[in-house]
């Protein structure tokens, strides 16, 4: 059994592996998944299981503790247990930052190769957390033409942070300030915030563009308003962990503005071609709500890094 850390995989990994690793997790068996969520006041601990035919079965565990910030010690930690499909040996146990980072990013940047124009040149990335930072270093290498990285922030000074960081590792990134006029020349738009009313609105969204929903996760979260939502054609990483479990869908089902047929595939009809982007100017929304079948497939490609 291997024990597996960040500093294990430094340097050995592409996000281009990754993204072709959950590319061909969608083209085997559909996945199994389970979650469980145990609570205790303010603390939590979420079990997310999966078992893909022919890949494996994992689970990733994290406790989310509430007063750890003030002993200084991370809110969320955890880990991932990977198993042999055929025998159910146990192979790793995997920080679990180092699964969700690498899981999310490519995520997204393979439902955006998958239903945003090739040749976009210009990526707006609303949120200036971790996770910004990986969206950015992600679609840079899978859109080569992207000229033009624009990063806001609520907080603009977090915006110039991670934007001087980028720029200084060789990406054409800069912070803006202007959210509407930005969505309006951007070809790709990604949202990784923390919002729980939308911060992206229908009307500044131009003809052709790509939306990449991330941030909402929970029941009372959104970051895109009905008008956008009803403006595009809408997709989603796996119906199973969003439909049901998401404010970004379920507030607009709740009130009418979308209906469950207005979702037109998940990343397996996405994968099989079944469905996507018909025109250039096609708007295209795409809401990552994540899950455990795409942990699993990301673990498995890290592991055959080390």
């Amino acid at each position: 059994m291997k024990i597996v850390t960040q500093e294990m995989i430094a340097g050995k990994l592409r996000w281009a592996d990754i993204i072709d690793a959950l590319y061909e997790g969608h083209q085997r068996p559909k996945a199994e998944i389970g979650d469980q969520l145990l609570s205790r006041s303010q603390d939590a601990l979420l079990s997310r299981a999966a078992w893909i035919d022919g890949l494996g079965f994992g689970v990733k565990s994290v406790s989310v503790m509430a007063n750890n910030a003030a002993a200084g010690l991370p809110t969320v930690q955890g880990g991932m247990l990977v198993f042999d499909d055929r025998t159910g040996v146990l192979e790793a146990v995997i920080d679990s930052d180092l699964v969700t980072n690498w899981k999310t990013a490519s995520d997204s940047a393979l439902g955006a190769k998958l239903l945003a124009r090739p040749d976009s040149e210009s990526y707006l990335i609303v949120g200036a957390g971790v996770v910004a930072e990986s969206l950015a270093h992600a679609f840079s290498q899978t859109f080569p033409n992207l000229s033009r990285i624009d990063i806001w922030n609520r907080t603009p000074g977090k915006a110039e942070v991670l934007a001087r960081k980028l720029a200084n590792e060789g990406l054409p990134a800069s912070a803006v300030d202007d959210l509407p006029a930005v969505c309006a020349s951007a070809d790709i738009i990604s949202t990784a915030t923390m919002a729980k009313e939308p911060i992206l609105l229908g009307e500044w969204i131009g003809k052709g563009t790509h939306i990449d929903l991330i941030g909402a996760f929970k029941k009372d979260m959104r970051e895109a308003d009905n008008a956008l939502l009803q403006k595009g054609r809408l997709f989603v990483d796996s119906f199973e962990t969003t439909i049901d479990h998401i404010g970004e869908l379920m507030i607009p089902l709740t009130e009418g503005a979308i209906t469950r047929s207005d979702v037109l595939a998940d990343l397996y009809g996405l994968v099989a071609g079944s469905f996507g982007r018909r025109s250039d100017e096609d708007i295209t929304i795409f809401k990552n709500g994540g899950g455990a079948h795409l942990d699993l497939m990301t673990a498995k490609r890290i592991l055959q890094a080390i």
